[in-house]
């Protein structure tokens, strides 16, 4: 309806998972930092972690948790390679899987790159905080963001416990 505002504040962590990245290459990373900043959502922090199954366990415990976060993406570890363990971390942590979310994704990018059928990622709340694995590429992270864009909002407020449908959609 015209004239609502958005009254959803997203409040994410982005979490570039790597062996190898740094500040100054994390590019995926800083991608969907620019996506978040586009629809305001508030950035609580930008992290790398290693592609280590316990340490990315316990970073996105330890995030999830935190009350001012309702929103984070992790960003590579979906492949099939064996350091690729960002999906069984995210596992481990949420009490609810969201499957259409990963799907959905994985069904648009499959329409660019035959490589959409090798990502893993999967999304998932825990407690009030939503998580969403993002393929590792920065062409995939846009891609995956334009997907997830239009309900982020609304999903947010669900975990929240806002049932009322008063917010816009985001434009894709």
């Amino acid at each position: 309806m015209p004239g609502l505002k958005n009254k959803t504040q997203i409040r994410a962590v982005v979490i570039t998972v790597s062996d190898s990245r740094t500040e100054a290459d994390d590019v995926s990373g800083v991608t969907l930092v620019g996506l978040l900043l586009e629809i305001e959502a508030e950035i609580i922090e930008k992290i790398i972690v290693s592609d280590d199954l316990e340490t990315l366990t316990a970073v996105l415990k330890t995030q999830s948790e935190r009350a001012e976060v309702n929103l984070i993406f992790t960003v590579g570890g979906t492949g099939l390679a064996a350091r690729d363990n960002t999906p069984e971390a995210t596992r481990a942590v949420i009490e609810r899987e969201a499957p259409g979310i990963s799907e959905a994704m994985r069904l648009q990018t499959l329409k660019n790159t035959p490589m959409a059928m090798l990502s893993r990622g999967v999304c998932g709340a825990r407690g009030k905080c939503l998580i969403i694995n993002f393929p590792g590429s920065t062409d995939a992270v846009r891609e995956c963001f334009a997907v997830i864009k239009p309900v982020l909002s609304h999903a947010v407020n669900l975990l929240k416990g806002e049932t009322e449908h008063d917010t816009e959609t985001l434009a894709v």
